[in-house]
């Protein structure tokens, strides 16, 4: 089972167990996981930032100090889909069952609302003690996920329940708590973004305000609930989603063509790019000299996802984004019905609004004529707010 693109929060404890957390590290990025490990300042006793950095491919931080500018805590929190701290050792569960922030690791915890899985390892009197299993029922009562520990020889010559788990526990467990949320597992997305741009020589062009925002949040979203994406970005500055394809293109034609080739073997596609509704008639190879740049010829653009949606086979689904400053319900029911698609979304883009922003506001409306309302909204809400309506 693929989970190409899922971010996970590696937290490891200051046990001798650490060493084991290596071996775990290495099998969840073979299950396509991108790891990002933040030990405890007594976890370095055991194993060094240098290796959690080499094996991860990623800076170590621990403590909430190391980076204020850019709040790595709340960062951190915010980026990843689940977290996995193994091991939890007897003073670490202690400290997240009473809400401790005490280091970079437990403000994370409590920072962020996604999925936690705890993983203990310590020795059998310890997790035996009254105390310990009180944080444990606390823990789990709070909705954190806490794996009973494997019983076998530990350090010295102690045998009992305490022990680290098999890796394949873990995993296992990481698995089950993934299968709650995904709901577009074996499923290909298909995304567009950005603005298409039409050349009238080497140095202009006609184009449009969209950035790409919103359809590489969908795109992430689609990723978080465990699609396999390609993204088709026009004309972007960001372009890199890791676990996702990602195919730059310029012109309308370059972005039609990807989508000829691509459509017929994906399941769903979101056409959140911004097209250009024209073209010059002719492009010159030259630079047009200012004063001979009195009029432009122009040519309508194909309507792509008119096209696309035409050719969609039985189960393709189909997702539009149109941009409207005044009867937006009117002209988007219009749109959905002329172009045949499942969903549309209409932004309000009333004064310039929407583009280059983080957030978005306008109205979801679906084939059955069912309208969802978006008041002002991050970008990332929406995605899950489109994506829900398919499932």
């Amino acid at each position: 089972m693929s989970i190409s693109g899922r971010e996970v929060i590696l937290g490891v404890g200051g046990g001798i167990a650490a060493y084991k957390a290596c071996d775990l590290l290495r099998r969840m990025q073979d299950h396509g996981f991108l790891v990002t490990v933040v030990p405890t300042p007594a976890a370095l006793n055991f194993v060094g930032s240098a290796t959690w950095e080499a094996l991860s491919g990623r800076p170590v931080h621990t403590q909430v100090w190391e980076d204020i500018p850019n709040l790595l805590h709340i960062h951190l929190a915010q980026v990843t889909d689940y977290i996995v701290i193994a091991p939890a050792t007897a003073d670490l569960i202690a400290r997240l069952a009473h809400g401790r922030a005490d280091d970079l690791l437990t403000n994370v915890v409590l920072a962020s609302g996604v999925a936690k899985l705890v993983v203990p390892a310590m020795h059998p009197e310890m997790w035996a003690d009254a105390a310990t299993q009180y944080n444990v029922a606390l823990l789990r009562n709070r909705g954190l996920i806490v794996l009973e520990p494997d019983t076998g020889r530990l350090t010295g010559n102690d045998i009992g329940p305490g022990r680290f788990p098999e890796t394949s526990r873990i995993l296992e467990a990481l698995h089950e708590i993934h299968m709650t949320k995904a709901d577009l597992l074996g499923k290909k997305v298909i995304v567009t973004t950005g603005g298409t741009r039409e050349p009238i020589d080497p140095v202009r062009y006609i184009g449009n305000r969209s950035s790409g925002k919103q359809g590489f949040a969908i795109a992430q979203a689609a990723l978080a609930r465990g699609a396999q994406v390609c993204v088709i970005a026009a004309n972007c500055s960001e372009l890199e989603l890791p676990g996702a394809e990602i195919i730059p293109v310029e012109t309308t034609a370059q972005l039609g063509e990807v989508l000829k080739i691509k459509f017929p073997e994906f399941d769903i596609l979101v056409m959140c790019a911004a097209v250009a509704d024209a073209k010059p008639l002719l492009v010159s190879p030259e630079k047009i000299k200012k004063q001979k740049l009195t009029s432009i010829n122009l040519e309508a653009n194909p309507d792509l996802l008119a096209q696309v949606s035409a050719t969609r086979r039985v189960g393709q689904k189909v997702i539009g984004f149109a941009a409207e400053t005044e009867n937006l319900l009117e002209n988007a029911q219009a749109k959905l019905v002329a172009k045949n698609l499942d969903i549309l979304y209409v932004n309000d883009v009333s004064g310039g609004a929407i583009f280059g922003s983080d957030s978005t506001k306008g109205s979801i409306i679906l084939s059955s004529g069912t309208v969802i309302s978006v008041s002002e909204a991050s970008k990332d809400t929406l995605a899950n707010v489109l994506l829900d309506q398919l499932t």
